[in-house]
């Protein structure tokens, strides 16, 4: 009689087991991602964890098997894939709907994903993804600001700040222009793109010996190497001098640098850096591009414009633009910097209460003068202010005199007060804002119908006064 093998079968290669510990830890993490999200405007959504396995080649061809997880049932004709990512998902699902979608869409997602690579520090084969999207939007610069401030908020969130972490941002359209001054073919563009994104993975004579092997000629191997050595130039002196010099057909700055006074006037420019590096190697990014580089770890977020997936998927002509960001490198991350917390403070964190899914303010403009005024009171509402002189531990209750918020706009192109008070109110809203300049704010709670009055007058949008719009919606909140 055959003894029964009674040795343990260990976990697969590239997972994880979740004891209540490290469970606890990840619901801190996906906390922090939904709550952030949630207050952003961003509605969650989900999908099916495998797909048809036509959904990931039609995106990115034959040669992304792979790369993947696939099986067929047995006795089935079907082939399905674990999904690796969330974009094709997103876009079947924004392509089924289009038509009855506001615009813009925002959309967030947190789930499982699974990939076919070998297991290293910080990347596993199965891991929790959050992804952040918005489609549809009128505004393009608008939208990549509103996905890059959530990511902001994000890290802010749990401790870390601009000298812990930075968002790189770049254009593929930019680096697409001097690559075709030089005389890169554009059959070859991809290839470089490719390229470009691996420089820091893989020695560079490497990647331009496997650019070779796909049967690309000497002489644009040679651009790619020209190219790689000027750009890096470019990213070491990073003054519009050094810019003009190697790259004089395609010198121009801006598709870097004209979201930097935005970015100033919503208080994250510390946050940003740019760099004419930054590829992203997908095939589907269309324009601005951006990683998030930790001092220490490889990317830990990334993500960019991808204008024309949702037409490849069936839909209408939709500009989009969205993130990605894994729990497994953000983790060893909050280890490193003492940011995660343990025991009784774990579950104290876990305890506290989520960010409210009713919009708490609803901000519409008065007039056009105002408008410049919505995204920085946005920007503030949902970041909340800090007690002075604060340093304790991010998740701890005396952080905030005032909390931060779930605040949203209203994306109508009318100027009509009574329409946009009814936008607020058919997003179920608490508090509708109506600016009519710097320190001349309107307040009113759409529950009750109540206008609030400050003692002083007016209320401001100024979160250093006493009549901050903020904290007078705080504390009738509270």
């Amino acid at each position: 009689m055959t003894k029964p093998n009674s040795s343990p079968v260990p976990p697969a290669k590239g997972t994880r087991d979740l004891y209540p510990d490290q469970m606890l830890r990840q619901n801190y993490i996906t906390k922090l991602w939904r709550d952030t999200a949630i207050r952003h405007g961003f509605e969650e959504i989900n999908g099916p964890s495998f797909e048809m396995l036509e959904l990931y080649t039609r995106k990115s061809g034959e040669g992304i098997v792979s790369e993947l997880f696939r099986f067929r049932r047995e006795g089935g004709d079907d082939d399905y894939a674990l999904r690796p990512e969330f974009t094709p998902t997103l876009a079947r699902m924004y392509a089924a709907k289009a038509a009855s979608l506001p615009s813009p869409t925002k959309w967030f997602s947190i789930g499982p994903y699974f990939r076919a690579e070998k297991p290293q520090r910080g990347r596993l084969r199965e891991f929790l993804q959050l992804n952040v999207d918005v489609l549809g939007g009128s505004d393009q610069a608008s939208d990549d600001r509103d996905a890059i401030c959530v990511v902001v908020d994000l890290y802010r969130s749990m401790g870390l700040g601009p000298s812990s972490l930075k968002v790189v941002l770049n254009d593929r359209r930019l680096v697409e222009k001097m690559a075709t001054s030089r005389g890169l073919e554009p059959e070859h563009m991809q290839m470089f793109l490719w390229v470009m994104d691996n420089t820091g993975k893989k020695p560079v004579e490497e990647l331009l010996k496997q650019a070779r092997a796909t049967g690309i000629g000497q002489s644009q191997v040679k651009i790619f190497a020209e190219l790689l050595q000027d750009l890096k130039a470019a990213a070491d002196h990073p003054d519009k001098g050094t810019f003009d010099r190697l790259f004089p057909d395609a010198a121009d700055e801006t598709y870097l640098f004209d979201q930097n006074r935005l970015f100033e006037e919503l208080g994250i420019r510390d946050w940003i850096a740019n760099s004419i590096t930054i590829a992203r190697g997908l095939a589907y990014y269309t324009g601005t591009v951006f990683e998030v580089i930790a001092e220490g770890e490889r990317a830990i977020a990334g993500g960019g414009r991808y204008d024309n997936l949702i037409e490849l998927f069936g839909g209408p002509p939709t500009p989009a633009v969205g993130f990605g960001m894994g729990d497994v490198v953000l983790g060893l991350l909050l280890d490193d910097k003492g940011l995660m917390p343990q025991g009784k403070e774990l579950i104290d964190a876990l305890s506290q209460p989520a960010a409210s899914l009713r919009p708490e303010a609803f901000v519409v403009a008065g007039s056009e003068d105002e408008d410049a005024l919505i995204e920085p009171l946005l920007a503030n509402l949902r970041r909340g202010i800090e007690t002075e002189g604060f340093d304790g531990k991010p998740w701890s209750t005396d952080r905030y005199t005032v909390r931060p918020m779930h605040a949203r706009r209203t994306y109508k192109t009318t100027r009509n007060l009574k329409k946009l008070l009814a936008d607020a109110e058919k997003q179920h809203a608490r508090f509708a804002i109506v600016l009519h300049g710097p320190d001349k704010v309107q307040v009113k709670d759409l529950d009750t119908r109540e206008e609030l009055v400050h003692e002083r007058g007016d209320f401001s949008v100024d979160p250093q006064i006493d009549a901050y719009v903020g904290t007078a919606i705080a504390q009738r909140l509270a």
